[in-house]
């Protein structure tokens, strides 16, 4: 297993909605933050979109990441032809073998044959290429739906990419979903969370914590994963919650990061 780095580790330092900081992290700075960490490979998600990027800058990137011999993927938010087309486009620039998509609640309600037709000839052309999609499990969109969408296109190019909690949003516990998931897995994406009770007893609550501090029971998530590929990607990212300002959200992301990143080689370590 190949340990990455996320752009949502710098959700914060990126900027997300209305929380945007006065000078955000850019792509280049992330690919410096993976070499600080000792990390050769980095998985830009949709909170970083490289469709923003010019033509000269996206070669400039590629250039950077081949210099400090760091491989780049890329992903994308939800699911469109037209969008898929063109980041796979983004992939040759950049030398990405792994196109990452999620689906969620408006993909829910396009049938499943309907979706599988879309997806066919972009699977097709991704193949081509030397891209796989892998489309992760996000919050909305069931696993169960997922399987029946990966065995309707049936293509080795297209695949899953694992997360590990996402789909406790969607009614899932994250033991089932990678029971269901597993078997179709491509790409990882490793957190961690804890489940607090109101203080009240009104419920309770799921937030991030470093790797290795809450409930995933990663050397479980891990073993379910042994029959994927001896380099496939694991991308470590965080929930890390905003708290009373994007300021102090901002300065506890690196620190986060490091334990966290820290925790997975040790998790990774052998496999």
């Amino acid at each position: 297993m190949r340990l990455g780095l996320g752009s949502y580790a710098y959700r914060w330092n990126i900027g997300i909605k209305d929380q945007v900081p006065v000078h955000p992290m850019s792509p280049f700075d992330v690919l410096d933050a993976a070499e600080a960490l000792g990390l050769d490979l980095v998985q830009y998600a949709d909170n970083m979109p490289l469709e923003a990027l010019s033509a000269p800058d996206l070669e400039q990137l590629a250039a950077q990441a081949r210099e400090k011999g760091i491989t780049l993927e890329v992903g994308t938010q939800c699911f469109n032809a037209e969008q898929v087309a063109q980041y796979i486009d983004i992939c040759k620039v950049i030398s990405s073998r792994i196109l990452r998509v999620a689906l969620d609640a408006a993909d829910a309600e396009i049938p499943v044959a309907e979706l599988a037709e879309q997806l066919r000839p972009l699977v097709a052309d991704a193949k081509a290429a030397g891209i796989r999609i892998a489309i992760e499990n996000h919050f909305n969109y069931p696993s169960p739906r997922m399987v029946e969408l990966l065995e309707a296109v049936n293509d080795p190019a297209l695949g899953v990419c694992l997360d590990v909690a996402n789909s406790i949003c969607a009614g899932e516990w994250p033991e089932e979903t990678i029971a269901l998931l597993a078997p179709y897995t491509i790409n990882l994406h490793l957190k961690d969370y804890v489940i607090d009770p109101d203080p009240y007893g009104v419920g309770f609550r799921i937030c991030g914590v470093p790797l290795g501090t809450g409930r995933a029971d990663i050397p479980w998530i891990l073993d379910q994963l042994a029959h994927c590929d001896a380099d496939m990607s694991v991308i470590v990212e965080h929930w890390l919650p905003l708290g009373a300002s994007l300021e102090e959200a901002m300065a506890q992301e690196q620190p986060w990061l490091d334990r966290t990143v820290a925790a997975a080689r040790d998790f990774i370590k052998g496999r």
